[in-house]
């Protein structure tokens, strides 16, 4: 009976995490998000994170962050799922999927974001580009999931090192440089960045 009903309640939750897409959509549209780029052109991958189509278009090296916030929430729901069943864990993943892309676009974190110079002048993701970014974040937490443990965090790793060595930005670093701001760091992630006026 009771594996039963975590059978329909998982089926429900699945809905749910499909109808994140134009939860995340519509409120961000709601809000003044623009729909797409202001180029008005859609771009499988933008590869630099300087350009005015980062965040914007459908993917770009941050689309790595999302994907990996998917993967931890699956390898920590994997340590204490036999104390509280699969579906709290999907509903966390699918809550805390939305839950940022709406949270990113409120004043208090679009400013604590401008607080740092690589994001100066960020405006927040195009609601394609968020949406992107939840449907990454819902990939990774069903690929860490499903894989073996060891295989998860191996390619966490090697996200975060492909992220930080080309993109010259992953999560560890924004979490970083968030918290504690280093001009090091900063220096260091300006190096690749052609847009920035000589000095």
């Amino acid at each position: 009976m009771l594996a039963d009903h975590q059978k329909r309640v998982t089926m429900w939750l699945y809905v749910a995490a499909v109808l994140g897409m134009p939860v995340i959509g519509v409120t961000l549209w709601a809000w003044g998000q623009p729909l797409v780029s202001a180029s008005g052109e859609i771009k499988l991958w933008v590869n630099t994170i300087w350009s005015s189509e980062n965040s914007q278009q459908i993917a770009d090296w941050y689309s790595l962050s999302h994907a990996i916030h998917g993967m931890l929430i699956a390898l920590l729901g994997r340590l204490v799922v036999r104390w509280t069943g699969y579906p709290l864990i999907l509903a966390i993943a699918i809550g805390t999927g939305v839950g940022w892309e709406i949270l990113e676009h409120t004043d208090w974190v679009l400013d604590r974001f401008r607080e740092e110079t690589l994001y100066q002048g960020y405006l927040g993701d195009t609601v394609l580009n968020a949406v992107s970014d939840y449907v990454f974040m819902m990939s990774g937490f069903f690929f860490g999931w499903a894989v073996p443990v060891g295989w998860t965090l191996a390619l966490i790793v090697a996200l975060e090192i492909l992220a930080a060595t080309l993109g010259r930005d992953c999560l560890t670093l924004t979490t970083l440089q968030l918290i504690f701001d280093l001009d090091a760091v900063e220096a260091w992630q300006q190096e690749l960045n052609t847009t920035a006026p000589p000095d």
